[in-house]
Parts: C-alpha cells; structure tokens; sequence
C-alpha cells in the first residue's frame, strides 16, 4: 500500500508568505512590484560541535583575509597570474598598483578598512564543516538572515502543529540570528567613531554604493532602515551617480555635493565590469570613468568595505593558495600555529588549472567528486561532474589561471521532508542540504562586536540535485537553525 504525501498546510503557508512580504522578505520584480524570498517553512539543524566549531575559526578566518587584503606585496605577487588569465581581475590588480604602488615603490591609501565578510560552508559528511568561499564585496543578506529566523519563530509560536511537523528536530532549540541588527550596530559605530575624528557636527552619514535597476534592494534596505533607527544618515548612489559629485575637504575628508563629509563608503557594486559601464561617459577604456571614481573614494579617510583589496584577497586564487599553504605560512598573517591549523582544517583542497593536472583530470580524477570554479562571484561560475572535462580540454593556457579545482563538498541530507515555499508555491522536498554563512565586520583588523567580530548567518537549502544554491539567482532558500546538543 502506498502512502499519499501529508497534506500541506495552506493556511499556515499563506501566514508566512503575508509575514515575508510584509516584513521585507523580498525580491523586486518589477517597479511597484515585488515577491517573497523563497524559503523554507521550518528549521534545519546543526550539532552543537561543529556550530561552536564554526563560531570559534571563523573569526580567524575573518582575521587572516584582512591580514592578507593588507598585505599588498603578496596580493601583487600571488595575483599577477591570475590577472593575466581574467580580464576582470587584471582591472582590479591595476587599479590596486595605482592606489598602493608598485612593488619597489609602495604606498599607502588614506581610506581605513571596513571588511564586512560572510564565510560559507558546507557541512561534508566526512570532513564536517568546509569553507566554500569568501564574500568580501556586495556580502549581503544578512538582513534576510534574521528575518527567517523570526518568520521561524512566529510559525513555531503560532502554528506549532505545522513547525513540529516540518522542523527537522522540533524540540532543539532555535540558534539565534541577530544578522540585521548586529551588521547594522557595527557599521554605526564606525560611522560614529568616523565622524568624531572628523570633527563635523550632525550625524555621521552612510553610503551604499548600488546597482541600477537593483532587484535585491529590500535586504539593502533594511540595513539601512536600521542604520537610520541608529541616528546614521543613509544614502543609496550608483558609481554612476556618484562620478564627478565627490571631492576633497581638509585633512583628506571624503565630501559628497549637497550633503558634506561622508564617514562609511559600503560597497554593493564594483563586483562585474558592468557596475562600472556608463554609455553616456566617452572613455580611452571601457569602465575607466566610473573606475576612478572607486579609486577616488579610496584616496580619502573614510571607511570602506569593500577595498580593491579586500576584493582580491576574498578571490577563489586566494582561497586556493590558503588551502595549499601550511600553518607556519599562515603566521605572515598574525596566526599561531595552533589557530592555523584550525584555519586549515575547514579549507577543503584545491588544486590550480595546469596541463599536468588537465592529464591528471582525465586518466583518473573521478569527476563527480570535484567541481570547476572560476573567479566569478554569484551563481553561474562553477561546472560540474561530467561537464568538467570538456571544459579542461578547451582551455587555452592563457586561461588556465582564472580557474581552480576543488574538492565537491557532500553534505547530508536533512533527515526529514519540509516544505518549500517559492512564488507563493508550496511544494514538499525531501533531499534538502543546506550552505551556512557566517558574517564577521572587522575595522582597522579590529572586532567590531562583542563576539569576536561575529554578526550573525544566513543559510540557503537546496535540493540536494541542484548545482546553483542562491536565494537571488538558484533554486536556494532561506533558512534557518537549531542547535542540537
């Protein structure tokens, strides 16, 4: 006899959806127009092990990605390569040598770090916990972090019939995810901390630099709704706004027309060619204009996340040497040997693009067990199983530096159904696994919350059968935790 699914819960999916919109859980589609986030209608868990296993390392991965983004020998040396094989990131590296100098001849941007990163993991069933990438510039989503913990936490107090069903293990206790509140409680006090160096009165004011036509823009702005409910002054401009409207005031003091000093710079652009594409500006370049006006920002003393060189130092080549290079290596950076070695054990291996390891690939590598990424950020920019070996064997060796292989993470399933809820849609899945991130802000190489520099997570699910894992652009939905003992 074979047993019909169980019912879904309509009333309790229609609740949610109404909570998400309502509570700014959301994508614009259109201008007036918008839908939810898709998610998931109850909570995955994780042991307490490796969650505090999590909570303790990445704040020394936060640590070691500044130290290196502050080193601007090692980005010059270790990127050139990869610069040469990717034409984005050939940009950025020249537009690195401007602002820091040469390597005989180097010098020091006035602009003061603000590394505002978000580690993710996958949890493999036989390495536990294992670092997927960096996000150092446009790391966002936190906001959306907490606002499914809180859709999470409503259901559960609501409709507690629908979460025991749903949730993974119903009784564990919920991980608490103050994403939104404690990026925001950072963010301000640098702001603050800017503004009294600068000596201006008002409040200390905040720029996010944006895409045009944004699609992502409710997560933006409930960042800075809550910057704003911190007494921060918050604007949204494109780089193309922002060109030819910045200029200097005295002792190297960012100034924006009509509004005066600018204290934080927060970067959700600068990420793809196309953020700094202006068909209206004639340039010798494409993108050269709007370029400048990135360069110009970091010619002052303000805070800005993300640097140029924050921006290299999260790139998949950096990643790749991290996980070749051993503990003692890793102490350039501040590391003990001691917290290297836990570094170390969540870096899964990678393997540069080589002929020998194109040989290699195709007389024993099992393809199902690595997958083929490129320097690109977002969804889109990695090839796997079967689609790997064609791609090798294309390659020309002038590309072969923009690509790197790693190790395909597995993580268990989760070990009950729960239901997906996309466009209004709800549908029962079975084989969800789930992608934790972790953000840390840092300023100056300094904590900037009372954890060490933690601030919160944002986890995706995803059917265990798809390759693209984002919320914006995959088959990825919010989430959330609990913690089990």
């Amino acid at each position: 006899m074979t047993l019909s699914p169980p019912a879904l819960p309509t009333a309790a999916i229609e609740d949610a959806c109404e909570w998400a919109i309502g509570h700014g859980m959301a994508l614009k589609t259109a201008p007036g127009m918008a839908r939810h986030c898709a998610f998931s209608l109850a909570p995955v868990a994780i042991s307490a092990e490796r969650y505090h296993t999590l909570m303790t390392v990445t704040p020394l991965i936060a640590r070691l990605v500044n130290g290196i983004a502050e080193d601007p020998l090692f980005l010059q040396q270790a990127l050139t390569p990869m610069a040469k094989a990717d034409p984005f990131f050939g940009h950025l590296l020249r537009l690195h040598r401007r602002l820091h100098g040469g390597l005989a001849q180097p010098k020091t941007p006035a602009r003061l770090p603000l590394l505002i990163l978000r580690t993710d993991y996958m949890d493999d069933q036989v390495l536990g916990p294992q670092v997927i990438e960096f996000n150092g510039i446009a790391a966002g989503m936190g906001p959306f972090g907490q606002r499914v913990s809180e859709l999470h936490h409503h259901l559960r107090q609501h409709t507690p019939e629908v979460y025991r069903q749903w949730a993974e293990h119903p009784d564990a206790e919920a991980v608490e995810n103050a994403a939104l509140t404690q990026l925001a409680q950072a963010i301000a006090a640098v702001a603050r901390r800017m503004r009294i160096e600068s000596g201006e009165a008002g409040a200390p004011t905040f720029v996010m630099v944006v895409q045009e036509h944004e699609d992502n823009v409710y997560d933006q702005r409930l960042l800075s709704e809550a910057l704003q409910e911190m007494g921060i002054r918050t604007l949204r401009r494109t780089f193309r706004q922002l060109h030819g409207t910045l200029s200097t005031g005295p002792d190297q003091r960012l100034l924006l027309d009509d509004v005066g000093g600018i204290d934080v710079v927060y970067l959700r652009a600068g990420y793809q060619y196309g953020d700094y594409f202006a068909t209206d500006l004639e340039e010798q370049a494409c993108c050269e204009a709007l370029t400048q006006t990135r360069e110009l920002i970091e010619q002052h003393r303000v805070a800005v996340n993300a640097t140029v060189s924050q921006q290299l130092a999260t790139s998949k080549t950096v990643q790749m040497l991290l996980s070749q290079m051993s503990p003692e290596q890793m102490g350039r950076w501040g590391l003990t040997p001691t917290q290297a070695r836990q570094v170390k054990s969540l870096l899964a291996p990678m393997k540069p693009v080589n002929a020998d390891i194109i040989t290699h690939f195709a007389q024993g590598y099992d393809p199902t067990q690595w997958v083929l990424k490129n320097q690109g950020e977002g969804g889109g920019h990695c090839l796997f199983g079967d689609a790997i070996q064609p791609r090798l064997n294309a390659m020309d060796p002038a590309e072969y530096d923009a690509w790197a292989l790693m190790w395909r993470l597995h993580p268990a399933l989760r070990n009950r159904p729960t239901i997906a809820v996309r466009d209004g849609v709800a549908r029962q899945v079975d084989n969800l696994v789930s992608e934790l991130g972790l953000f840390t802000v840092h300023f100056n190489g300094q904590p900037m919350s009372p954890y060490n520099g933690y601030c919160g997570y944002l986890i995706r699910s995803k059917p265990a059968d798809e390759n693209e894992g984002g919320v914006h652009s995959g088959q990825g939905m919010l989430d959330s935790l609990t913690l089990l003992p």
